[in-house]
């Protein structure tokens, strides 16, 4: 079964596993009773057993809807709230004097010299200081009036490129406020990208930090003709020769000076209304030039007003830590629900992230440690990661500790998958590894991309809280599904949240039909007022992907293959660019093949390729360097790095150790890489070789690695 093959493995004598087996069941029979009567799980298995959505007819191919909104669907998060900046004034209204944006101030920066002889810049941070919702509104006002000083008009572009800080919600709220529509762009996005994004939205203006001023936009910025300002968030820039004439340098501190001595009288035509655009937000996607979705008001009101129904109890207790890109939809809808509910959102960055975290200075603390968090979100890139350095710890441990480390994990396992809680286990065997977020986190909201099983279920265990995996996309305001706090099933992704709908359209070429039995399976198509107004300036495109049917409502074609199951919840099964036809007439899913190897501890990142000339699938992999290194030592290979991972030998070992994971995860022979290239470089954003959240580039990849792929399949394999 699933759950006995996510088991750890420990090595204990027999005799003194029966024994402690016994012991376990006598604790587990005597705590049983307590804790049914005073523990709340009771409603929660309840909750776990219970049908999340249901087909509103009984046709095939019906649209399902969360049991919470069957009649009608959910779209405003307050009564008379319709616009954004309307949902910020009530919050400021309610929460007046509370805190709201929280940021470290930096102590000291320092340079390390590593034994490389590489410098790292090391900080060292202090405490966090807040903005209240009173002070943000403020200087959101004032920024807004200053924007309008420098002529910006209702209605026009106006782009912001800088990494996830206060400044950045607070550009946004302004901009929200005078109805100017917010461009975005990843700070990760290549040169050409960012060109192409600031001329289609023609924006004269473009409000960035010091950092990325220096190095991103200065290498760019003669190639935008109309830019007239650039606004840097932290302060006054030194000054170079070589900018263009025509463009003026200000700081949000004097644009925010001019908007509080300016007259705002003629404010009140320049509101916004529900159908205004309040977002142009590119998107890097796995493929091509970047595309601008444009997002209304009313898109981003009812996406943050599904997403705020399946996090209970959310309110004023709550701490949120924000480090993921703002540019990315999940990160702004997951700090624009926080902000509607009275929440705080302390600041972060992957850098300064953990105790651990490359920035952070040893011996300093993290901004985890610091800030305690309530609620996090997080790609699963970052939890596969967390996941495999705990597992390294855990293999370094004594044989004593690891026996009872796995012993703790076994059997949490199974008394989560029964909906039972164990407080002993949590306080004494996990309350280090939960440390590792601060020790407070009560959900982890995962999307993105798929999160592996076992990881998803190391994440119960380890963290002692729920792990909600959603779906959504850019397209659909970041609203599709979110998984049930109490559903601990892996896999899925939950049902349809209380804003949208979704069907499943039947894909012949895949083979995927929505009268399927036993699951109705097909297209992801999303409907509601979430889904958003299509592509900026790319009418074909939106054509293709968006559709209205008869009711007049607005219907996503995500590209996705899913399956509903009988409680209503979706999982993600396949993806149409995916499938791949080999030369003999099987399809290949390259995502199936790639989710199989991705957890191998010698897998650090795998991408998985085929093409309908050749009978065989190939792969690219970044080893992980202390596992190859290892590997190698074994068998007595000597070399550098790059000597090890270009060697045909170690390709072999390294294919041996896939195959036998792949025969374990059931893949078809046909679905198994033959012949792998191990690149001794990692793929970031940076490269270009994966996008924002980490998913893989599959055109730069392929043309990246295309000697080796006509290296691999040059000579055909018997």
């Amino acid at each position: 079964s699933q759950g006995a093959k996510m088991k750890l493995k420990h090595n204990i004598n027999p005799i003194l596993l029966q024994f402690i087996n016994f012991i376990i069941l006598v604790y587990t029979v005597v705590t049983y009773i307590p804790w049914y009567i005073f523990s709340g799980s009771r409603q929660a298995i309840a909750k776990s057993k219970q049908v999340k959505a249901r087909p509103v007819n009984n046709r095939p191919g019906g649209a399902y809807r969360s049991v919470n909104s069957l009649h009608c669907l959910a779209s405003v998060l307050y009564p008379g709230c319709d616009t954004l900046d309307k949902v910020f004034k009530y919050a400021k209204t309610k929460y007046k004097d509370k805190k709201l944006l929280g940021t470290r101030e930096i102590l000291k920066e320092e340079d390390e010299i590593q034994p490389s002889g590489r410098v790292f810049k090391k900080v060292i941070l202090g405490k966090y200081t807040w903005l209240s919702y009173e002070d943000v509104y403020i200087k959101a006002v004032n920024f807004g009036n200053g924007l309008a000083v420098l002529g910006q008009q209702p209605k026009t572009n106006i782009a912001i490129f800088c990494e996830t800080r206060a400044e950045w919600m607070i550009a946004a709220q302004a901009c929200f406020m005078c109805n100017y529509r917010l461009v975005t762009l990843y700070a990760t996005l290549g040169g050409a990208a960012i060109v192409h994004g600031l001329n289609e939205t023609e924006v004269t203006t473009i409000i960035t930090s010091k950092e990325l001023m220096q190095t991103k936009l200065k290498e760019i910025v003669s190639q935008i003709p109309r830019l007239r300002h650039i606004i840097t968030v932290d302060g006054k820039p030194t000054t170079w020769s070589e900018f263009p004439k025509g463009v003026i340098v200000h700081t949000m501190a004097s644009v925010q000076a001019m908007g509080a001595k300016a007259d705002s009288g003629n404010k009140q035509q320049a509101r916004p209304v529900p159908s205004d655009i309040a977002v142009i937000m590119y998107t890097s996607g796995s493929t091509g030039i970047p595309k601008g979705v444009m997002i209304s008001h009313c898109n981003i009101i009812a996406g943050i007003t599904g997403m705020a129904e399946r996090i209970p109890n959310l309110g004023e207790k709550d701490i949120y830590i924000g480090y993921l890109p703002l540019a990315h939809v999940l990160e702004l809808s997951a700090e624009l629900v926080c902000l509607s509910h009275g929440c705080r959102i302390g600041y972060s960055s992957p850098q300064t992230l953990a105790d651990q975290s490359s920035k952070i200075k040893k011996g300093s603390k993290g901004d985890v440690t610091t800030l305690k968090p309530t609620l996090m979100a997080a790609v699963p890139e970052i939890m596969d990661r967390i996941y495999k350095n705990v597992m390294n710890k855990v293999n370094e441990m004594t044989s004593f500790q690891r026996n009872l480390f796995i012993l703790a994990y076994n059997y949490k396992m199974e008394q989560i998958s029964k909906g039972y809680t164990t407080p002993l286990c949590d306080s004494l065997i996990f309350r280090k590894v939960r440390m590792l977020l601060g020790g407070k986190i009560r959900i982890l909201l995962c999307g993105g991309a798929p999160l592996s099983a076992a990881t998803q279920r190391f994440m119960n265990i380890c963290f002692c809280c729920p792990v909600g995996q959603g779906y959504g996309l850019t397209e659909s305001a970041g609203a599709g599904t979110i998984t049930e706090v109490w559903d601990y099933t892996t896999g899925r992704v939950g049902a349809p949240l209380v804003c949208c709908e979704i069907k499943l359209m039947n894909w012949e070429e895949g083979g995927y039909y929505n009268t399927d039995k036993p699951y109705p399976r097909g297209e992801i198509l999303i409907g509601g007022q979430n889904v958003t107004l299509g592509y900026y300036k790319n009418e074909g495109q939106t054509r293709k992907d968006f559709t209205i049917d008869e009711n007049g409502q607005r219907w996503l074609h995500t590209g996705d293959i899913g399956e509903f199951h009988q409680d209503g919840c979706l999982k993600i099964i396949d993806r149409k660019k995916d499938l791949v036809k080999l030369q003999a007439g099987e399809y290949v899913s390259l995502g199936k093949v790639e989710a199989a190897l991705k957890n191998l501890p010698l897998v650090d990142n795998i991408c998985a390729y085929a093409n309908s000339f050749h009978a065989y699938v190939i792969g690219f992999v970044v080893p992980n360097q202390k596992e190859l290194a290892e590997l190698a030592r074994k068998k007595g290979f000597k070399g550098t790095w790059e000597e090890i991972c270009n060697s045909p030998e170690m390709e072999k070992e390294v294919l041996k150790v896939l195959a036998e994971a792949a025969m374990a995860a059931n893949l078809e022979k046909f679905e198994i890489p033959v012949k792998i290239r191990l690149s001794p470089e990692p793929w970031t954003p940076e490269t270009g070789l994966v996008t924002d959240a980490f998913k893989l580039k599959r055109k730069e990849l392929t043309a990246y690695y295309q000697t080796d792929i006509d290296r691999m399949y040059a000579a055909n394999v018997k």
